[in-house]
């Protein structure tokens, strides 16, 4: 079992700033990629930014400049978000590409936070 325990959401004024964690445990025998996906009201889930094991990253259109993915050896992931504005309102969620100690490739959801910006 693996599982994911997210954090670090809330309640931000516009222009403000947020930093998510996502902390991985279970049975690791080692993680791939790790991303963060956000899902507004009424709306596809879709990906925020992602981070290789190498450290390679990319981020939606909409984020760029404003949010930083991170992840350290710890099997924990960080999103810092800045310049905050209303349309990043959504339920994030952190996904985890992780090798079991089974040797099986699966990804792993986490249980989402809430992110709501006021105007």
């Amino acid at each position: 079992q693996v599982q994911l325990v997210e954090s670090g959401g809330g309640l931000v004024q516009a222009g403000g700033s947020l930093r998510l964690s996502c902390a991985a445990s279970g049975s690791i025998f080692s993680i791939d990629a790790m991303g963060w996906y956000r899902q507004a009201p009424g709306k596809q889930r879709e990906l925020v930014a992602r981070i290789t094991s190498g450290g390679n990253t990319n981020y939606a259109d909409s984020v760029k400049g404003r949010f930083t993915i991170s992840r350290d050896n710890a099997k924990n992931m960080y999103l810092q978000m800045s310049g905050l504005k209303p349309e990043d309102t959504a339920v994030y969620y952190c996904n985890v590409q992780v090798l079991t100690t089974s040797r099986t490739m699966y990804p792993y959801w986490g249980q989402g936070t809430q992110v709501t910006v006021s105007s």
